[in-house]
């Protein structure tokens, strides 16, 4: 970077210094935030009201959006990143983290990065900005300004262009979506074998029945699906490495979505969609909303939202699909085997001579990317089964507490929800025992994507 750029910087960051003394004061500012997220994150900012002026879209363009995309920075950076600053407008905190996922080097990192700190009135706690400044601007619930969409879109196409038919307006909200560090997996449906730098899904993976199925322990991890009379069981060393699978089960089309950063292995029937338009085929984008992986379908290019099974953008919003989900029973091997004997199982090939413990490893200390404010009910990583009741009302079992109450011999029951043990794990019924679509998930993923949820407690 040209030095000669880096002296006004200096002088503009002095007078950032003197605002970054802490989080606006409780006095300054009244909140109707939770008391949770207040004592975590403190006050938020006074966000300003109505469009930006042309300035600051200028400067935008050229401090932020040209920014992120133009190397080296230069006097007009650094001239439009002060404009910025000066407006005292909380709003513009939200693309300037997005230039920061992008900002390879350090000086335009740690100068971004200083400009949304002194927006938000904050000073910084830990060595992780982007991580910070993005839980404040999710847990304080920031809005974005008008025109922010086109702008986020230009520095997500500049790196990724194959994204260009994701980002487009619909019902999702874009200021929580991030980059998890991976390219789009956009192959064809059934040329999974291709090799990608992409988390890569599998189209109808080979299975082999459980007596053939010697490589793996009957201490690992499993996702047991059972549709129709016949069950299979994708191991987690598998779906670790995969992420999603597009199969076949019980005569049901299915799409499998597992995301490792939430501890969600779920299961979508694709095959219950009007007449006329083709079963969606669930493909990994490479984005993510708040530690949530972003899937889409690869034919009409129609995100969804992976944890509700719901198309948010594209021509499967337009026609409102919802996805029907299947109960996914989180077990070990031996276990499910014992209980569904006939049990199908994928390949050890299909995990790429892949073994990863992103649970005990990478994900150990919490989330790895920005979750804004957790409801403080159970810890971040608490795992629980969560089920809609009839009546649309979301419930979470804390899977500890709801195990050790069946293996005694007590009800678990809420509403007209009820857990009972299977093969390891637990799926839920109905009052008439008839299934009712359930799965393992975090809490902190649960609560927040399900945040009027009820609690069970025994």
């Amino acid at each position: 970077m040209p030095r000669y750029a880096i002296y006004p910087l200096i002088l503009i960051f002095i007078g950032i210094a003197a605002i970054s003394v802490g989080r606006v004061d409780a006095t300054a500012a009244q909140s109707d935030l939770p008391d949770h997220v207040l004592e975590e994150f403190g006050y938020p900012p006074e966000v300003p009201d109505g469009a930006l002026s042309e300035d600051l879209k200028a400067a935008i363009e050229v401090a932020i959006v040209g920014g992120a995309t133009q190397v080296p920075w230069g006097q007009a950076q650094a001239d439009a990143l002060s404009v910025l600053v000066e407006a005292n407008d909380p709003r513009l905190a939200w693309i300037m983290v997005d230039a920061l996922r992008y900002a390879w080097d350090r000086w335009r990192y740690e100068l971004i990065s200083d400009a949304a700190a002194s927006l938000l009135g904050l000073r910084f706690q830990t060595l992780d900005r982007w991580s910070e400044l993005t839980d404040h601007l999710i847990a304080w619930d920031i809005p974005a300004y008008e025109g922010y969409l086109a702008h986020k879109r230009a520095i997500f196409l500049h790196f990724g262009p194959r994204w260009d038919r994701l980002f487009v307006e619909g019902d999702i909200d874009w200021r929580h979506v991030s980059w998890g560090g991976v390219e789009i997996d956009d192959r064809p449906y059934g040329e999974t074998d291709r090799v990608c730098p992409c988390i890569p899904a599998i189209d109808n993976p080979e299975v082999i029945s459980a007596s053939e199925a010697t490589w793996i322990a009957d201490d690992a991890v499993v996702f047991g699906i059972a549709i129709n009379g016949e069950a299979r069981a994708y191991p987690r060393r598998i779906m670790e490495v995969r992420e999603m699978v597009n199969d076949t089960l019980g005569g049901r089309s299915l799409g499998i979505p597992y995301c490792t950063l939430c501890g969600a292995a779920q299961a979508y029937f694709t095959d219950d969609v009007p007449d006329g338009v083709q079963r969606p085929v669930l493909r990994t984008s490479g984005l993510l909303i708040r530690s949530n992986k972003v899937m889409y379908d690869i034919i009409t290019h129609s995100v969804f939202d992976t944890f509700l099974g719901r198309a948010v953008t594209g021509p499967l919003a337009e026609l409102g699909i919802q996805l029907e989900q299947a109960s996914v029973v989180t077990t070990d091997w031996g276990t499910w085997k014992e209980a569904y004997p006939n049990t199908t199982v994928l390949i050890e090939e299909l995990a790429l001579g892949r073994d990863f413990d992103f649970r005990n490893g990478r994900d150990a200390n919490g989330p790895i990317f920005p979750v804004g404010d957790v409801d403080p009910r159970l810890s971040v990583h608490e795992d629980i089964v969560g089920v809609i009741t009839g009546s649309g009302q979301p419930v979470a079992f804390q899977r500890s507490v709801a195990m050790a109450a069946l293996k005694n011999g007590a009800d678990v029951v809420f509403d007209d929800i009820r857990l009972i043990l299977d093969a390891g794990g637990v799926r839920a019924v109905s009052e008439d025992g008839s299934e009712r679509s359930s799965h393992q998930a975090f809490w902190f993923a649960w609560s927040q994507f399900h945040p009027t949820t009820e609690l069970w407690s025994p």
